[in-house]
């Protein structure tokens, strides 16, 4: 057997900017004994609809079998794309809907076509790691726009948007940090945006899942010419079924329906047909406002336990009005990446804030974030994972 020094395959050059996900690896300390994870950004396994699968797998295979199981359309599954359009709230056609195996991957197909070796690539700070793993191998620079609780600031964007791509941004319940792109943010970034002529790529993964309001309407309801938007399945069916969608203006839409085919040809055809049946009733309108109430009951305990375990230790964490995650910043001279393993030891997992960051050296908070997910944990996991972690913090906070 040949040794890894005398290996005769030679790796390209945008290999070594491909790096092992964070996220991936952290999952493998839940599967550790007795271990509370807050790390996974991983739907609620309770909110998954196994039933009304079992039931529209029964009848895809009953009424359209053959094609089920067949090679199917690059684009996608016309039923489910036609769906996807009349569900955005702006005029879309079905035409410019790519359904895509997962959002993930319409990020790897924006990557393939809009990002040339070199090309700057805006993205908020911080910003969703998996966005940063697709954006790497095409070697892009990636510069972080200054954000704070509304997003990115309008200023520190102007100053760097010279020559970029595009600008990649979470408006609803971003991932990591929960936050929210306020309405008037929207108005004044889209305008700002539209000027700049710079396009804008809106990842909404989580928008289906707020607590009390909906969040303001698209960038891409704003400005559709200028914008990407990506969506997903994952969130309100299942990750497992690898759905998500892209709608691109016509311009677009040629190259990265090109970039599909050479992906993988098209996205599994009977899943796709078992997300339109199940779609295609009024289940979502009755399945999703339960996902909401799940998730807002467990937000709510994960604050109430660390307001309850977190009393003087100098720690400051925000209020996501949706989705699936809370932020999180220890007290000056603290990390969190040092904190995880006594945090594991403890007996709970967190993810550390600095994987988001575009660059983290550059950013001297983001060595003390963390990013919380409070989903798939129950109230009585999350009453001991938040006070497991404030034992861990009072253990290592500097006197």
């Amino acid at each position: 057997m040949l040794s890894e020094a005398r290996s005769p395959w030679t790796l390209a050059r945008r290999a070594a900017r491909m790096n092992p996900s964070v996220l991936r690896e952290l999952l493998k300390l839940t599967e550790r004994p007795g271990i509370i994870s807050f790390a996974g950004g991983l739907p609620s396994p309770a909110t998954f609809p196994v039933s009304e699968f079992a039931a529209a797998s029964a009848q895809v295979l009953r009424d359209d079998g053959p094609a089920a199981l067949q090679y199917a359309a690059s684009e996608g599954f016309g039923p489910l794309r036609e769906q996807v359009a009349a569900a955005l709230p702006w005029p879309v056609d079905p035409a410019q809907v790519l359904i895509t195996t997962g959002s993930q991957q319409g990020l790897d197909l924006v990557a393939k076509v809009l990002v040339d070796a070199g090309s700057r690539v805006l993205v908020e700070t911080p910003t969703y790691l998996g966005a940063l793993q697709a954006f790497a191998p095409m070697e892009p620079e990636v510069v972080g726009v200054r954000s704070d609780e509304e997003g990115v600031l309008l200023d520190d964007l102007e100053a760097k948007a010279a020559g970029a791509r595009f600008l990649y941004l979470l408006p609803n319940f971003q991932n990591p940090t929960g936050r929210t792109m306020s309405e008037s943010r929207r108005a004044a970034l889209s305008a700002l945006a539209k000027r700049l002529q710079l396009p804008i790529v809106e990842d909404n993964p989580y928008g289906e899942l707020w607590f009390d309001r909906p969040p303001p309407a698209p960038l891409s309801a704003r400005d559709p010419q200028g914008c990407i938007y990506l969506g997903s399945f994952s969130k309100v069916l299942a990750p497992g079924l690898r759905l998500g969608f892209l709608v691109a203006p016509p311009s677009l839409y040629p190259k990265l329906l090109q970039a599909k085919q050479a992906a993988d040809l098209h996205s599994p055809g009977f899943n796709q047909r078992i997300a339109a049946r199940v779609v295609e009733s009024d289940f979502l309108q009755h399945h999703v406002p339960r996902i909401r109430d799940l998730y807002r009951a467990q937000r709510d305990a994960m604050l109430a336990a660390l307001a309850r375990e977190m009393a003087g230790l100098g720690v400051a964490w925000n209020t996501p009005s949706g989705g699936m995650f809370l932020w999180a910043r220890l007290p000056r001279g603290m990390s969190a990446s040092a904190l995880l393993p006594a945090a594991v030891d403890a007996g709970v997992a967190f993810v550390p804030g600095a994987a988001f960051y575009a660059d983290a050296a550059s950013e001297p908070d983001a060595e003390r974030t963390l990013r919380l997910s409070f989903v798939t944990a129950t109230v009585p996991q999350i009453d001991a994972g938040v006070a497991a972690l404030g034992r861990a913090i009072r253990a290592q906070a500097p006197p």
